[in-house]
């Protein structure tokens, strides 16, 4: 099981919309995987527990020793699938 962290200025709604494409790209894909939603001040503390880190939001990426993908584009949906893909590289 993979376990994905998800940052967003303040942990609840941009980050609640990139989880669940997130669930759902995975599920569709048949990768299991655990989302996990936080604010981006709390990454450092956490990051260690996850095997990647997706945020909406800048992360300078000090003290993190995981793969970090940069998640815009699923609040915009310009290059959604592209960034999608680069996720599921990572999990598989």
């Amino acid at each position: 099981m993979k376990k994905v962290l998800v940052a967003c200025g303040n942990g609840i709604a941009t980050s609640t919309v990139v989880a669940t494409k997130i669930r759902e790209k995975c599920e569709d894909n048949g990768i299991p995987v655990i989302v996990t939603q936080c604010k981006l001040l709390e990454v450092e503390s956490k990051a260690d527990d996850y095997d990647l880190l997706v945020t909406t939001g800048k992360f300078t990426g000090g003290g993190v020793n995981i793969p970090v993908v940069t998640a815009i584009s699923l609040l915009t949906g310009i290059g959604e699938e592209k960034t999608l893909d680069e996720i599921l590289a990572y999990l598989k």
